[in-house]
């Protein structure tokens, strides 16, 4: 059975550097569209947008696992999420928390500072407010969801199961605890 993994998160928050983490421990997430270099190789994050929506329609038409980084933002997380569970895909979602969006907002400037890539931070802002309720909205279509704590480093906090978010170990930062009860309501 093919697998859509989605890794999630805000701006910031280490998704790409968490699917380098899983890249070296997994063998099953299939083609890597990574919009962030489709957008640099094509000349702007629209170009690279189109070509990773064309990516992932090839993938789906021909039965290819596939992974995405993702801030879940919008419908199309939804979308695709939606369209893989009826072509008969495993959905599973990675998402990486942090504690604030302060936070958020200084890992993307030292980015920057590195020669990374920038994003306003009116869209930090906005899809740092709606992160809990994009999870939400894709949690139903997922098979699996890991939730890993990135403060210091990848620490895996929770899973979701049966419709559950259950916790793992001692550690409770705060950002889980919210999800927790934004899930519960």
């Amino acid at each position: 059975m093919p697998i859509y993994t989605m890794i999630g998160g805000v701006n910031g928050a280490g998704k790409s550097s968490l699917t380098g983490v899983l890249k070296a421990q997994r063998t099953d997430l299939g083609l890597i569209i990574d919009v962030d270099r489709l957008a640099r190789q094509n000349g702007g994050f629209l170009e690279g947008g189109r070509i990773a929506l064309q990516e992932m329609s090839r993938c789906l038409r021909e039965g290819l696992s596939f992974t995405q980084e993702t801030t879940l933002s919008g419908q199309r997380p939804v979308r695709a999420a939606r369209q893989a569970r009826q072509a008969g895909y495993t959905v599973r979602l990675y998402y990486v928390g942090i504690s604030s969006e302060a936070e958020a907002l200084r890992r993307i400037a030292n980015r920057v500072a590195k020669g990374g890539h920038d994003i306003p931070a009116q869209d930090v802002h906005r899809r740092y407010a709606e992160r809990y309720d994009a999870l939400a909205a894709v949690l139903p279509y997922c098979d699996e969801a890991t939730f890993f704590d990135n403060e210091n480093g990848f620490v895996e906090v929770a899973e979701y199961r049966n419709g559950e978010l259950i916790c793992k170990g001692e550690y409770r930062p705060a950002w889980l605890l919210e999800l927790q009860r934004t899930l519960q309501q």
